[in-house]
């Protein structure tokens, strides 16, 4: 089960490190591509005060994180 879903896109430099080093640490998430679903596009613009910034990290508390480290994300979800 993932523990959090991470809005991105393919050319996303951020998003690329970002998964990369949460498959290295062993951290499930699902990824959702803003560009191929429009409401996750506005979501993420709801969140970022109207821009499509990611990477988007949105936990299941609602709470959201925009282009956090691997320790913060790894911080939040060990709360």
């Amino acid at each position: 089960m993932s523990a959090f879903t991470m809005y991105s896109t393919p050319w996303c430099g951020y998003c690329h490190r970002l998964k990369g080093q949460l498959k290295r640490a062993g951290i499930e998430f699902t990824e959702v591509d803003i560009e191929q679903v429009p409401d996750a596009a506005e979501l993420v613009e709801k969140i970022n005060n109207g821009n499509q910034t990611v990477p988007t990290v949105v936990f299941p508390d609602g709470t959201a994180m925009t282009n956090p480290s691997l320790a913060q994300v790894a911080e939040k979800l060990a709360a």
